[in-house]
């Protein structure tokens, strides 16, 4: 049983790679009246009115700050305007705070653009010989003009797994920096070289010293914080007893449904918010949706 449609896994636009290299087509679809940019902040922001995005009709850009983020249903070219050191206006707001009640399209836009956005802030210049690299394929490249290398954007694997044991309790754990009562489901980075079944039992031994066994693959979301893939998976554990490494998990413990009900309808356990995969996560062993929580702040 899969995990069904996560909050930024939505979308309603082809992104119709094709035309990221086809210059001109893509010049007269920026000029295009009828085409759409959303125009994105430092710190992945951008602005929302009536839960909808603010789209903008055509700006005055150079190509290096436009990013074509594809087609809707009635040709309707969209694209990313990236930031160059503006300030975000204020009310402007990110994906974890209205990534459940934007529509698919929206959510499918900002989810792209956001993303491509940290990448372009973070690299601009090549890893192989330091120039300045130029903006290329539609904002979806970067070509060194030095050594002809192409660069890509980067995406980051990251597994996050519900683990259960023989009497079906479901491990959380608590990061340090987090309030006393806030818990979540086990999450790391996959290694190079690394099997993402093996990144989940990897995780869960160095965070909390249980063994696990049998993995299930229940679905994925990006998470452009700054570049993720979220992998969520179900793990049985072969061992319960737990060992937090006070480094990533300050506290760890084991829950059965009785106590999850009782401590989440008292206040003491705080989940985290829809938009993550860990709710659904939790929602999936618990087996029924959990009231709307407010973000991570």
């Amino acid at each position: 049983m899969s995990l069904g449609e996560l909050a930024l896994s939505r979308s309603g636009i082809d992104r119709a790679a094709e035309l990221r290299t086809r210059p001109e087509e893509l010049e007269l679809r920026w000029k295009d009246p009828g085409s759409r940019v959303l125009r994105v902040y430092p710190g992945g922001r951008f602005v929302v009115h009536d839960d909808a995005l603010v789209l903008e009709s055509a700006l005055d850009a150079p190509p290096e700050r436009r990013v074509f983020l594809g087609l809707d249903p009635e040709d309707t070219a969209y694209f990313a305007l990236l930031p160059v050191g503006e300030h975000a206006p204020e009310g402007a707001v990110t994906l974890r705070e209205v990534g459940t009640l934007l529509a698919a399209r929206d959510v499918g836009l900002a989810v792209n653009a956001v993303a491509l956005a940290n990448w372009h802030a973070t690299h601009t210049h090549c890893p192989r010989c330091g120039a300045a690299t130029e903006v290329t394929d539609g904002g979806h490249v970067r070509h060194c003009p030095v050594d002809g290398t192409q660069h890509y954007p980067r995406t980051d694997s990251a597994v996050i797994m519900a683990i259960v044991d023989a009497d079906d309790r479901l491990l959380l754990g608590r990061q340090a920096s987090w309030p006393e009562g806030r818990f979540s489901t086990l999450a790391g980075f996959v290694e190079p070289g690394e099997s993402l079944e093996q990144a989940v039992r990897r995780e869960v031994a160095e965070e909390v010293g249980v063994t696990v066994g049998e993995v299930t693959y229940l679905g994925s979301q990006a998470w452009p914080f700054p570049a993720s893939l979220m992998l969520g998976f179900t793990g049985r554990a072969l061992t319960t007893e737990l060992r937090a490494d006070e480094v990533e998990i300050a506290q760890a413990r084991w829950v059965s449904r009785e106590e999850f009900g009782r401590e989440t309808a008292a206040g003491t356990l705080r989940l985290p918010p829809a938009v993550s995969i860990a709710r659904r996560l939790i929602e999936h062993w618990y087996g029924a949706e959990l009231p709307a929580e407010g973000t991570w702040r």
